[in-house]
């Protein structure tokens, strides 16, 4: 089972991820989990793509793609997965595609989560790292920076939901709210489009 999850920094797409890798039983695979595994190793791609991620700016389509065909030719993902944060632009959708079928495979669904410009910018200027003992605002989780982020979603990425909604495999999820209510969403929108992952799964509210 192959589904993509689609949507603006900040939306929540790491969480459901996690969620759906436990109920559907496949890896959740995240780009930016693999940026900063290739940036913390010190390999060339991880400083390409920590020049792009700096300036707020999508990562090239050479370097993802890159990294993202190396995970998913590992064992755990032969009987599916999970992608969050790939693809990010219509040529990368349409590389996925081309290897997808050149296997004879397609993905399940795609899911679009969907929260407005304030939210966004709300939840990621609030949000801390810890650097030499203390708790900072990240440098791409700036306000200046997220809205330049938000941006360059709307010129890149948005494209996708027109490139998936016409490959009939395009779901939409109200990403606002706690965690188990966007999680009883996701499940919902996956039940529509005949996607069915166990429905007593998902996070608890705390």
């Amino acid at each position: 089972m192959r589904i993509v999850l689609l949507g603006p920094p900040g939306s929540g797409k790491g969480t459901q991820a996690a969620f759906l890798a436990e109920a559907l039983g496949v890896p959740a695979v995240s780009t930016g989990d693999l940026f900063r595994a290739q940036v913390d190793a010190g390999t060339e791609l991880g400083k390409a793509a920590a020049a792009f991620a700096a300036a707020g700016d999508l990562v090239a389509d050479d370097v993802t793609m890159a990294m993202v065909v190396e995970r998913l030719a590992l064992p755990d993902c032969r009987d599916g997965y999970l992608l969050d944060g790939f693809p990010r632009t219509v040529g990368q959708a349409e590389r996925l595609k081309q290897a997808l079928a050149a296997r004879g495979r397609h993905l399940d669904a795609v899911l679009e989560m969907v929260v407005d410009d304030a939210e966004l910018i709300r939840r990621m200027s609030t949000r801390r790292a810890l650097v030499d003992g203390s708790w900072v605002v990240r440098d791409d989780d700036r306000p200046e920076v997220v809205r330049h982020r938000l941006e360059v979603y709307r010129q890149e990425t948005a494209p996708l939901v027109e490139f998936y909604a016409a490959e009939g495999v395009l779901g939409k999820v109200d990403a606002d709210g706690d965690v188990a209510a966007v999680a009883a969403r996701v499940l919902a929108a996956l039940h529509g489009m005949r996607v069915h992952p166990d429905p007593g799964a998902g996070p608890r509210s705390t």
